[in-house]
């Protein structure tokens, strides 16, 4: 699909300095614009290249002053970065556009669908599923028995749904992602035996929720573990049964989360990080990368690091001295000899 320049000012609230019938069909990088893209300048670093780049359209900000004649036509914004950002989500929704549902799908004559919904080949849609308008699914993705996703929300290729997993408005789930799979619970029995214990339970995610690729999220023992609005989870994530991921809340790459905890709004979760089961996190809690985090957080807004995480502060300190710890050591050994003489 082609844009004008005018087409786009008029989108962004901006004003056209140039051709304003100029049109692109793609996106790119400053330093790599070509013919038909358009791309943006909002970092002062990166200025060198709106003087050599061929992209045909480039959005800046109100206050740019060219220091040489530009190629391309400038379209000027208050706000050049959240521009393009704007940009960047409209080109995603018309490229993404796909409706109707594939004559190799498998979708269950109980399941209900929404105006403009698409089905992919080779996707299973189980009994009594409920999908919202305008939602897609993509190719090879299983929805079980009794699951609902609602209205224009993404499914991409391999995901499986277990049954009774709920999906709010406007999510994204990446391939390969698996939700309301068995929490990992066993009784100890006589012996060296283990007794499985029934999960029964389900998923839900509400609205605006991001999960990204070969993430799994177990489903409740009993009751439902829960994604709350918002919520932003990378790929590689962890999340066990029963768990509760507060509004918001960001969690990075293969981060894992234990049965049971509960983590508050506004979190900002690094990688790697461990958290162990029954726990709870307080509101705007900053957690870094490869933490251990063996109690709960209760301080609104804390920072912690390391392994076994601590405030972020003390632990700094601490790595501080262990650094210096073998030459502590050393002088230890050399007051005891001093000592003894």
């Amino acid at each position: 699909m082609e844009f004008s320049a005018q087409q786009v000012a008029k989108v962004l609230n901006g004003k056209v300095e140039g051709n304003p019938d100029i049109k692109v069909s793609d996106l790119g990088k400053i330093e790599e614009g070509t013919e038909g893209t358009m791309t943006f300048l909002a970092n002062p670093a990166y200025t060198q290249y709106i003087y050599t780049t061929k992209a045909s359209i480039i959005v800046v900000n109100d206050d740019f002053v060219p220091s040489q004649p530009v190629n391309g036509t400038l379209i000027r914004v208050a706000n050049a970065y959240a521009a393009f950002a704007r940009l960047l989500e409209i080109f995603n929704t018309t490229t993404r556009q796909k409706h109707g549902i594939s004559s190799l799908s498998s979708v269950s004559t109980s399941a209900k669908l929404g105006e403009g919904v698409y089905i992919g080949e080779f996707t299973s849609v189980g009994e009594n599923v409920v999908i919202g308008k305008n939602t897609v699914i993509y190719p090879n993705c299983t929805i079980g028995d009794e699951s609902a996703i609602d209205e224009e929300s993404i499914i991409y290729p391999g995901v499986t749904l277990y049954r009774k997993t709920i999906i709010g408005k406007r999510c994204t789930i990446h391939a390969g992602v698996i939700l309301g799979a068995d929490g990992f619970g066993f009784a100890p029995q006589t012996g060296d035996e283990y007794k499985k214990i029934i999960q029964t339970g389900n998923v839900v995610i509400e609205d605006h929720v991001e999960i990204g690729a070969n993430t799994t999220i177990d489903r409740a023992t009993l009751g439902s573990t829960i994604i709350h609005k918002g919520a932003k989870i990378d790929n590689l994530v962890q999340i066990a049964h029963n768990v509760e991921i507060g509004e918001n809340t960001i969690i990075a790459a293969q981060t894992g989360i234990s049965g049971s905890t509960k983590i508050g709004k506004n979190c900002l979760i690094a990688g790697q990080v461990g958290i162990i089961g029954h726990l709870t996190i307080a509101d705007n809690v900053k957690i870094g990368a490869q933490s251990g985090i063996e109690h709960s957080i209760r301080e609104t807004g804390a920072a912690f690091l390391g392994t076994p995480a601590a405030e972020a502060r003390k632990t700094r300190r601490l790595y501080v001295y262990w650094r210096n710890f073998e030459d502590l050591v050393k002088r230890v050994y050399q007051l005891e000899k001093m000592s003894k003489k």
